[in-house]
Formats: structure tokens, C-alpha cells, sequence
């Protein structure tokens, strides 16, 4: 409970009226409390805010001109941070009161929305390195305006003792600010100072030493632990991939100065310098002082800046981009509670520089380009996504089994889960469970209804069968074009491209090259990429080379690899046909030797990109006839120019004109009305995404991109949640 800490003397008014405001929205921890305080004060009101477990209450009395301002002001003049959604208001009698206080926090039914974690905001930067200041240099220095929310909330309302700061009493100067209602830390939260905040494990300096020296240090930040290292050093970074199993996925930087390492454009600056501090993927300066393996063989590089006080101090005192990469073996969760922390990063890391602040919720960070984003996590979740059918009863739906979020609706908001991993590792389905309890109890949620993926084999949709809800299950690639739909407050009918490795389809085939005809409630597949066998099954995705062998053999073309005619035996009994895109890419990269095994999902389709480039080329032609898309068209073109001895980076390039080509003559064909809907994990491919767009506009088609959410499986529960809603609205 806050106590009744605060208060200004108002003149009464000589014919007062009294108003009772509902607020909701985003306006928990985000100094929202204080700028109503401020508001009264201006205006002469005398009442009171509080907050409670729906958001915020306010009465507030005094002339009703100023009352209508008062009011007004609520929205236009709300902090950066809040999201103000203005409920009930009512006239009540008037109490004659004279001061206008912050009251005690109330409980009851519902639960407020918490905002998102914030970094390291300018002001609190001065005060890190003012040597005068009383917060020299301390690493857990924040006010209203930035700092831990999300990742630090036990329970709504948000208030100190409802956080992972309850166990840090305030000190005297700490309580004097947190009181004080002309102060930028009034009422915030994760107040604290070097008297009475947390405390690192080792000393500042001593970790610095430790990164010049060549050290991996693992390091606990807001939603868990990083591995950092210096970014400068082949040797040291070589020898984190080695110790993290991780061959050749790219690893993270944080850097003071991505110019440095990166062209920026205006977009990639501007993500980069929000509020949310997200990784931006960002074209490698050829002179960046940065080891070939932070990210091999790729001209791209995913950067941040710090966005808390130690980080700042780290890149500040060792002076060289960090190594920033997630705290995990390859394909496990992040690690966030200390112990687990040093179990399972104790082999990798040479040392800890952690914090006695403890973490409540796991929260990666967030990955985006400038087209979308990739990963949506920290600075994200938990703000809310929009519903075009309100839920008129919650729903949680659980997402696919990679790039796991799993999503749950309270009216017409979606609130996404940040990334979890991939199911497949045992510790990611742990996480998915524990975290999702911990979002049902946040929300105070009770899902009557629980939507999943049709795969019966996928972990999460065993999890929602095994409820005792009302199921609704949505198809794989449905559920892609619905969330891209949602994200645009489109409900449909659309057509939707999407385009991915693998989709269970309502026939017990495996989907992934769609043209689909849709709403939010239904689809119809009108238009499909040629099936062919994953000889082997589930190894075809981690072997390309025998995608390249199927795809040769369905088009008429010798297969080159020795190993084929056993692997072929394979297609009597472990060989399920499938229309993925992303397997046709593979085959691709295979085929021109940049890949015969990946060592990460969807690496031969990266490398084929960046083969391609932004060399000119002409599509090659794939017949389309009757709806289904002749993959094999595309890499008979491609085998016989690559024995003419065409250059590969044409080849790679032709055969990704193709692609949107004969996507582009697909919708056309459909002849339908709407919106042409660009979705699934093969779109994050920016040589496909803008050509295929702009063969679509040039017909004369509205295109709808991903924005707000990922276009690969991240965005599936949200999906999912969306035609769930529509169909028990219908």
C-alpha cells in the first residue's frame, strides 16, 4: 500500500462540481500518478489518484471549466510513457475538499497493464557521470521516465512492495525524492542509491579488467543474462562459439558507437535510439573493428545500444564493442535466475558480474530490421496488440514449436508473450509453462478458450488439449495471415502470400508455399507450391543438399551426391511431402554449393539472399497452371545454367525473381478483391519481400507487411488469438 504521502492545498471554488474518472491503459510505472498530481496542482483541483488492480482512479473537484481541462489534459499531455484510455466519467456530489492527494493503492478484480521495461533515460545518464552527484556511477540508478517495469512486477497494482525492489528498504534521501511531488522520481518504483539499491557481485573495475583481458563474462541485465566479450578479438569470440555450441549463427553487439560498425539509414537510427532498444540489423562498414566471427560470412550485424546504467559504465570503461549476446546454450531459454545462471553458463563463462536485484520474468532482446520485426521481446512485451473482433471471452493461444510466444486476450487487446525459444529443447517448454502461469496470474486471466496450432505433435499444442477449456485450432499458415491482418485492424477477406518452412495443412500434408484466399474466421487455399519428399523426414531440414537431390530428381535433373541413392530409399517410409518455401530455398543453396548442412534454422535461405544481393536479373518462368506453383521449373533453370557456367550470384538472383514472379501471377489469377497479406518466416528474406511487393502493387494491389509483430512463427499465437476471437464472436 502507498501511503497517503502526498498532498497539495487548493483554493476552494465558490460553486464546485466533482468528477470520478476511470483510467486504463498503460499508466502504471510510468509516472502517471505524479502528472495527475501536477495537473491538479496547475488547475487549483482538489481529489485524489490511486492506483488499483485496473489501472487508475481519479476524483478530482473545483469549477467545471477546469474540470473539461483537466480531462482533456489526461490525454494530451500524459507522460512519453503512458498509454491513457479514458473509462467511466461521472458526475458525483462534491466533498469540499481542499488538497489533492496520491492515495493508497486498492485491490480488487482485473489487473492494470504493466509497461515494458525502459532504458536508461538522458537525465539519468547526466547523473551517472556527474562526480557530483550521489549516483556516480551507480548501476542501478532510474526514475519515472526509464528502468526495470515488466521484468521486475510480482503483482498488480504496481507498487514497491509488489516488486522484486520490496526486499531494498528505501533510504532516507531515496524516500525524500520518492515523496516529493516536484521530483522526477516521485512515486518510482525501482528507486534506490548506492545507500540502499542493489549491489554487483564483483567490483566495476575488476569485470573491466576482465573483458580487456580476453574474459567471457556472463552478465545479468534486466530480463536476464548476457555473455559479453570483446568484440575486437577472434580468439576470445571464437572461443565463446565454441563453448556455446553455436557454429555460425550471428552473435549481437552493444556498442557506444554503432556508426562505427554499421550504414545506418534513417529508419535503422531512429530503432536504434528508441525507448525500446531493440538489436538492429544494419549493413557492416568494411573497415568495422569487429572479429570475422561475430558474424560470419554475413554482411549484416546485429546492433544495440547499452539501455541500462551498467552496461553504460561497461562500454563506457572498456571501450571497444562488447560482445552481447543471450545467455544460453544454443537453443535453450535465457538464463534469468541466478542459480540456473550458474549452472548452466558456469562452462562457458570465465566469470559473473551479476546483482542481488532479482528477476521475476525472463525477457530477451528484441531483434528487428527495418522492414519488421524479427524477435519481439524486451522494450515490447508486455504492451498490448490490437483485436479487430474483441474477444468476448479470454483466450490464451499457444503458438507453433519454433520461435515460441504464446499470447492472451482480455476484450479487444492481445497481450504477446515475449520469445521463448524453440519448444524442442526441454528447457524452452519449461519456460513456456511457468511463464504463461506467470502471465495468467499478472493478467488475472482464467482462458475459457485455448487456441493452437494444428500439429499433434507440437508441444504446445499437446499443453492445450491437455486443459479443460473450449479448443479452437488454427491452421499453421492461417494463423500467419491473421496476425499480419490483426496487427493492420483489418479483418478481411484477403488474399494472403505466406510463405515458411513447414505448416501442418488440414489435408495431413505439410504446407509452407500458400496462396490463401481469408478472413479473420476462415480461409481457402487457392493457390499451393508443387509438394515434393523430405527424404528422411525431419534430417532433409538439417541436410539441404537432400532437398536440392528430391527437387533435381522431380525436375528431370541428375542428382550429384554419391550419398543419394541410399538417402532415396528413404522415400518408401520417411519421406512426408511438403509445399515449404523455405524447403525449396534450401534445395536452392544446396544446389549452388553454399550449403549441404545448416548448423541453424534457415541458414542455406540466409546465405542464398546474400548470394543474390542486389544483382539484375530476369525471373526465371514457373508454371502456375491449375493453382499449384512448379517448384522444379525453377530449379531445372537453375541446374542448367549453373552447367552453362553462369555466374551463381545471377542464378541466385534470377530464381528469387521467380519466386515473386509467379506469387505475383498466382494473385492475380485468384481475381480477388482486398489486400494482398505478405507472411510467414521466408518474407523475412528483404530480396523476396521487395520484389514480391512490388510485382503485386504494380497490379494493382494494396499490400499489408508485418510492422508491429515478427512475419515468422513469433507471430503465430497472435495470430491465433485473432481468429479465435473472430470465430466465437461470429
Amino acid at each position: 500500500m502507498v501511503a497517503d504521502d502526498t498532498f497539495l492545498v487548493v483554493r476552494p471554488p465558490e460553486f464546485p462540481a466533482r468528477r470520478r474518472l476511470r483510467v486504463g491503459g498503460v499508466v502504471q510505472g510510468v509516472g502517471f500518478r505524479p502528472f495527475v498530481h501536477r495537473l491538479a496542482g496547475r488547475l487549483e483541483l482538489a481529489g485524489f489518484v490511486l492506483n488499483d488492480e485496473l489501472g487508475v482512479v481519479i476524483e478530482v473537484e473545483g469549477p467545471p471549466e477546469r474540470l473539461d481541462a483537466f480531462v482533456v489534459a489526461l490525454t494530451t499531455e500524459a507522460p512519453a510513457l503512458a498509454r491513457v484510455e479514458l473509462g467511466a466519467d461521472a458526475a458525483i456530489e462534491p466533498r469540499g475538499d481542499t488538497a489533492f492527494t496520491i492515495a493508497p493503492s486498492s485491490a480488487g478484480a482485473g489487473a492494470a497493464l504493466i509497461p515494458p521495461d525502459v532504458a536508461t533515460c538522458e537525465d539519468c545518464l547526466g547523473e551517472l557521470f556527474d562526480p557530483a552527484d550521489r549516483r556516480y556511477r551507480y548501476p542501478f540508478l532510474n526514475c519515472t521516465g526509464c528502468g526495470p517495469r515488466f521484468t521486475i512486477v510480482r503483482g498488480v497494482p504496481y507498487d514497491r512492495p509488489l516488486t522484486t525492489m520490496a526486499c531494498f528498504p528505501m533510504c532516507g534521501d531515496c524516500r525524500r525524492e520518492y515523496e516529493d511531488p516536484t521530483d522526477r522520481r516521485f512515486h518510482a518504483e525501482p528507486i534506490a542509491c548506492p545507500a540502499c539499491g542493489p549491489r554487483l557481485s564483483m567490483p566495476l573495475e575488476e569485470a573491466v579488467a576482465l573483458l580487456r583481458e580476453g574474459a567471457i563474462l556472463a552478465v545479468k541485465g534486466l530480463g536476464g543474462y548476457h555473455l559479453a566479450c570483446d568484440a575486437r578479438r577472434e580468439d576470445v569470440v571464437a572461443r565463446l562459439r565454441a563453448r556455446k555450441h553455436r557454429e555460425d549463427k550471428p552473435f549481437a553487439l552493444m556498442t557506444l558507437d554503432p556508426e562505427a560498425l554499421v550504414a545506418l539509414d534513417a529508419r535503422e537510427r531512429e530503432l536504434l535510439s528508441a525507448r525500446e532498444r531493440p538489436i538492429v540489423l544494419a549493413r557492416r562498414r568494411t573497415d568495422a573493428q569487429v572479429a570475422a566471427s561475430v558474424s560470419p560470412g554475413s554482411p549484416w550485424l546485429g546492433v544495440m545500444l547499452p539501455y541500462t546504467p551498467l552496461h553504460h559504465l561497461l562500454l563506457r570503461d572498456v571501450d571497444a564493442p562488447l560482445v552481447m549476446t543471450s545467455g544460453n546454450r544454443s537453443d535453450e531459454p535465457i538464463a534469468f535466475g541466478d542459480e540456473d545462471a550458474r549452472e548452466r553458463l558456469g562452462p562457458i563463462a570465465d566469470a559473473f558480474l551479476a546483482h542481488d536485484r532479482p528477476i521475476h520474468r525472463r525477457c530477451e532482446d528484441s531483434v528487428v530490421r527495418a522492414e519488421h520485426p524479427i524477435r519481439r521481446s524486451r522494450g515490447f512485451a508486455p504492451a498490448t496488440l490490437p483485436l479487430p473482433v474483441a474477444a468476448c471471452r479470454p483466450i490464451v493461444a499457444v503458438g507453433a514449436e519454433l520461435k515460441s510466444t504464446f499470447c492472451v486476450t482480455r476484450g479487444g487487446e492481445a497481450v504477446l508473450s515475449p520469445h521463448l525459444g524453440d519448444l524442442e529443447s526441454e528447457l524452452a517448454y519449461r519456460a513456456f509453462v511457468s511463464d504463461l502461469e506467470l502471465y495468467l496470474q499478472m493478467l488475472r486471466v482464467e482462458p475459457e478458450i485455448v487456441a493452437h496450432d494444428l500439429h499433434p505433435q507440437y508441444l504446445s499444442t499437446k499443453w492445450a488439449l491437455d486443459r479443460d477449456a473450449e479448443h479452437v485450432g488454427v491452421q499453421h499458415h492461417h494463423a500467419h495471415a491473421a496476425a499480419c491482418l490483426a496487427e493492420h485492424g483489418e479483418g478481411g477477406p484477403a488474399l494472403a502470400v505466406v510463405f515458411d518452412g513447414t505448416g501442418y495443412g488440414p489435408d495431413g500434408t505439410l504446407w509452407g508455399g500458400e496462396v490463401l484466399r481469408c478472413d479473420l474466421a476462415t480461409f481457402e487455399r487457392v493457390a499451393h507450391l508443387e509438394p515434393v519428399p523430405l527424404p528422411g523426414g525431419v534430417a532433409a531440414i538439417r541436410e539441404p543438399w537432400r532437398m536440392a537431390a528430391a527437387y533435381l530428381e522431380a525436375a528431370g535433373r541428375p542428382v550429384p551426391w554419391s550419398r543419394w541413392p541410399v538417402v532415396r530409399q528413404s522415400l518408401a517410409v520417411n519421406a512426408p511431402r511438403s509445399s515449404g518455401m523455405g524447403r525449396l530455398f534450401d534445395a536452392m543453396g544446396a544446389l549452388l554449393g553454399l550449403r549441404d548442412v545448416v548448423t541453424y534454422e534457415g541458414q542455406a535461405a540466409v546465405e542464398l539472399e546474400l548470394l543474390a544481393g542486389a544483382t539484375a536479373a530476369a525471373p526465371y518462368g514457373c508454371n502456375a497452371a491449375a493453382g499449384v506453383l512448379r517448384g522444379a521449373d525453377l530449379v531445372r533453370a537453375a541446374h542448367d545454367d549453373l552447367a552453362a557456367g553462369r555466374d551463381r550470384r545471377q542464378i541466385a538472383a534470377a530464381f528469387h525473381e521467380g519466386v515473386a514472379a509467379v506469387t505475383a501471377t498466382a494473385c492475380e489469377a485468384a481475381g480477388s478483391a482486398g489486400p494482398v497479406v505478405l507472411s510467414g518466416g521466408s518474407f523475412q528474406n528483404l530480396r523476396l519481400l521487395h520484389s514480391t511487393r512490388a510485382r503485386l502493387e504494380a497490379r494493382g494491389f494494396r499490400v499489408l507487411e508485418h510492422r508491429r509483430v515478427p512475419p515468422n512463427d513469433g507471430g503465430i499465437s497472435y495470430g491465433q488469438a485473432a481468429v479465435a476471437a473472430a470465430r466465437i464472436g461470429a
